[in-house]
């Protein structure tokens, strides 16, 4: 048994001052009220107990979409690369991870997925998510277009397949042909269909909806903008509330007055903050790769080679829920919400994961009175020592 005590505890609903927690090996066992005194345990009299100084204590940050970071990405081809990127998103206060690859030939996808099934059945990772190369050439981004295809459910079986049932996620662009099967196929096996990169419109994406698509990949990028005459994907996802919304809080991909904009119609249960992170993030300026492209980093914003498109981001969820608390004012349990519990519920891990609640595991992040992580805790064991 473990006690925290005097930490400003972060839940859904507000911030619970001078509060307690009691851990239970794995698990949260108790959340103490306000201003109560824990009792000595029942079961353990030589409970270690550590007093957080007031500081912050929130559930551990869930990333549904990063690509890599400290050096290391998911889709290299090899493995060790993906456990380093992991921990380095752990010691930022990511206590589950969701690795996402890019588009390449399909051969290699395979063997990718196959290898990171593993990660996931020992645990280190929470699942996979494909990104490309089901895109549209027209808002591919930092994807080859030489190796993009159409979603064609022949294509898609397989590599469903090599994941071994670890595939939480897959984004296409519905307009592709079979693009409406293939979100109704994903749907159907238990398989986020997301809409990204695409260059369809509002009714197409409405209809991807209707089909069963779940998830807007990092709204607004790499898909039409809002049109008095045509609203486009990012009206249809804003309009649906099924749809959970992804943002990347990172200064860059989207204006934080837009940011704003978007948490103020759908609130923070339908945004999921992400990193969509590559191997650059937590790394100096300089050359990296991202699956078959260069990209240039400079100044830590991620480009193709020679000023191109935005290539992922150098960005860890830490800064993102800063960003959203110090710059949009967002209150920090909202804040919380969207970095933890709308990506575990999108990921249908919520009764598991996202929120400090009692039964949950014991996923945690320390942070201080400047949210800087000062503590990182994985199903009761600290990844990261509090300081």
């Amino acid at each position: 048994m473990t006690l925290l005590t005097n930490a400003r505890i972060v839940l859904p609903d507000g911030v619970r001052a001078d509060g307690w927690l009691r851990l239970d090996g794995h698990r949260i066992a108790e959340v103490g009220p306000q201003g109560s005194s824990p009792r000595p345990s029942d079961t353990d009299p030589h409970e270690a107990s550590i007093d957080l100084a007031g500081r912050y204590l929130l559930a551990g940050y869930v990333d549904m979409h990063t690509h890599g970071g400290g050096g290391a990405a998911f889709s290299s081809g090899d493995i060790e690369q993906a456990v380093r990127a992991a921990a380095f998103h752990r010691a930022h206060g990511t206590t589950t991870t969701v690795a996402s690859t890019v588009s390449t030939e399909l051969d290699d996808l395979q063997r990718y997925l196959s290898d990171l099934a593993g990660l996931v059945e020992d645990g280190l990772l929470a699942g996979l998510h494909l990104e490309g190369p089901f895109i549209s050439k027209a808002r591919c981004g930092a994807h080859d277009p030489a190796l993009l295809r159409a979603p064609d459910p022949a294509l898609l079986r397989p590599l469903l397949a090599a994941g071994r049932g670890t595939v939480k996620m897959v984004t296409l662009a519905p307009e592709l042909d079979y693009g409406i099967e293939a979100t109704a196929l994903l749907a159907n096996s238990g398989v986020i269909a997301a809409v990204g990169h695409t260059d369809g419109g509002y009714g197409i994406t409405e209809e991807a909806f209707s089909h069963g698509a779940r998830v807007a990949t990092h709204l607004f990028n790499a898909m039409p903008g809002v049109h008095h005459r045509e609203p486009g994907p990012v009206v249809a996802a804003i309009e649906d509330e099924n749809v959970i919304v992804e943002l990347v809080n990172d200064g860059i991909h989207v204006h934080p007055a837009v940011i704003g904009m978007v948490f103020n119609a759908v609130g923070p249960h339908r945004v999921a903050l992400i990193t969509d992170a590559m191997a650059a993030a937590g790394q100096p300026d300089g050359m990296y790769r991202l699956g078959a492209l260069d990209v240039e980093v400079s100044e830590g914003v991620a480009r193709l080679t020679g000023g191109g498109s935005i290539a992922g981001s150098t960005l860890t969820m830490d800064v993102a829920l800063r960003r959203a608390v110090r710059e949009l004012g967002l209150p920090i349990e909202d804040a919380s919400v969207s970095a933890s519990l709308t990506p575990a519920r999108a990921l249908s891990l919520d009764h598991e994961i996202g929120s400090i609640e009692i039964g949950k595991f014991a996923d945690l992040v320390v942070l201080d009175d400047e949210l800087e992580v000062c503590g990182v805790m994985k199903r009761g064991e600290w990844a990261v020592a509090p300081k």
